[in-house]
């Protein structure tokens, strides 16, 4: 069996032994092979457990799903993007874990496992994780009634450079960085944003992340297309954002400007900014400082949002 679908069967069992999941399956994001992709048959996917289990040099993108259980199910759902500076996924904390969470409050929980940048397997790696999020965001609308989904309740989640692959899709939605197979929209409905990398300006940015996705000397036109603060407009969706102010890795200022690009485009935001949490907690389990609330501040937004409704009803 293929490693990574060896750590999908194990999450898979791992959520059906604790809160007996109706459905956990993986989907390939391009079955017919990525858009732009190149070969090298010296590039494979690794697994490795440095401080937890990560992923490197994906080449074939997937969707890991887990739907609620039938009588909890929202009908939201939230594509997950894991952090890793473009170069690795953090696949435990910031996507296994957090589609447990998710499912939860009954909302469908979609791990993105997408490719991170390389020049040895695409045409143009600075648009190849953008492709993935944008057609994961399709896939999941499209199978929305067989996924007893509200295909109006499509919201996409990230962490560190995962966020900013998720404000990505939440700003590039409508850029055409590959011939979709149908009109299906790649705009997600709301985005919830994890200590993120918004902005790739010098002095605000996560340098690593920037030189992964655009290569070490980007010029300023590049720098300015993906710092997703300066792409905001009214139809950006509506955002729930959590940084903490020691953050020594992405700057509080990343969350800070989208929060205030927001609001001066009149688009309903949250921002939560904690004292200490410092980056990379994901849910921040076990901790006792202030950052380990936000899981329930985002439960309260979401509810506030309309997006729990039908849970409360049943």
């Amino acid at each position: 069996m293929k490693r990574s679908a060896f750590l999908a069967f194990c999450f898979s069992v791992g959520l059906l032994a604790c809160s007996l999941q109706a459905e956990t399956f993986t989907l390939r994001v391009w079955p017919d092979g990525a858009p732009g992709a190149k070969s090298d048959p010296d590039y494979r996917e690794e697994t490795i457990t440095d401080r937890g289990q990560r992923i490197l040099k994906v080449t074939d993108p997937e969707l890991i799903v887990s739907l609620p259980r039938p009588e909890s199910a929202t009908g939201a759902a939230v594509v997950i993007c894991p952090g890793g500076a473009y170069m690795r996924l953090a696949i435990d904390h910031e996507g296994y874990d957090v589609a447990h969470w998710l499912n939860e409050l009954g909302i469908a929980g979609v791990i993105l496992k997408y490719r991170l940048p390389s020049d040895a397997i695409m045409a143009d790696k600075s648009v190849g994780p953008l492709q993935d999020v944008q057609e994961a965001i399709r896939i999941v609308r499209r199978r929305a009634a067989e996924w007893r989904l509200d295909p109006s309740k499509i919201g996409v989640m990230g962490f560190s450079a995962g966020g900013h692959l998720a404000s990505s899709a939440s700003t590039h939605y409508a850029e055409k960085v590959y011939e979709p197979g149908d009109s299906t929209s790649a705009r997600p409905d709301f985005s919830l944003l994890i200590y993120p990398v918004i902005s790739f300006q010098q002095g605000t940015t996560h340098s690593g992340s920037r030189a992964n996705l655009l290569g070490p000397d980007p010029d300023q036109a590049q720098v300015d297309r993906f710092s997703n603060d300066q792409q905001v407009n009214s139809q950006t969706p509506p955002a729930f954002l959590v940084h903490s102010s020691d953050d020594r890795t992405v700057p509080v200022a990343n969350s800070l400007l989208y929060y205030q690009a927001l609001v001066r485009n009149g688009v309903p935001a949250e921002l939560h900014v904690y004292e200490v949490g410092g980056h990379g907690y994901g849910l921040a389990p076990g901790r006792a400082t202030t950052e380990s609330s936000w899981p329930r501040a985002c439960e309260t937004w979401l509810r506030a949002r309309g997006l729990l409704e039908k849970a409360e009803k049943r």
